[in-house]
Order: C-alpha cells, then sequence, then structure tokens
C-alpha cells in the first residue's frame, strides 16, 4: 500500500542507523509525552486531533529543545529568517 501511494518506507541508507536518528528521537518524545497524557483516545479523530495539538501547539510552539539552545522550533526558526534578512 505504501509503494502505491508513492511512500518511502525507510529514509534511512541500508546500514546505518544512524540516518533516522532525529526521526526515531521525535517518536520516542512523542510517544513517552502522549502516554505522561493519560487517557486513551476513543476514536481516531480524537488521536488526529490530539496528535495536531501536541505537534503543532506543544512541541513546535511551547516546547523547548536543548538542540535548539533551549529555544522553541518556532523560535529558532524565526531567529534564522531574521538574521537571513539582516545579512542580505
Amino acid at each position: 500500500m505504501l509503494r502505491r501511494e508513492g511512500i518511502t518506507i525507510s529514509m534511512s541508507r541500508s546500514g546505518s542507523c544512524h540516518d533516522n536518528a532525529p526521526t526515531e528521537s521525535f517518536f520516542g518524545t512523542l510517544k513517552t509525552e502522549m502516554h505522561l497524557r493519560g487517557d486513551p483516545f476513543n476514536s481516531h479523530s480524537e488521536a488526529k486531533r490530539g496528535l495536531f495539538e501536541y505537534i503543532e501547539v506543544f512541541y513546535n510552539r511551547q516546547r523547548r529543545h536543548s538542540t535548539l539552545g533551549y529555544q522553541t522550533p518556532m523560535e529558532f526558526e524565526q531567529h534564522y529568517i531574521n538574521r537571513q534578512t539582516t545579512a542580505a
């Protein structure tokens, strides 16, 4: 089904477990933090809504990331854009 839809099954090179490390780290964090939320989802639509809220509202806008100098992804991106605009 994935091939039929044009979806790549794996993003890593054969034999290189480190290629996919950032993605694996994200999904590990997502599973841990969603599990801490407590109650399971009761429907597919509830799961979609919960995942959207986690990623778009919390993970990207509120959760500080050590690899980004303890900024949120949105703050990091804005600082990057500002540096590019200033340098131009």
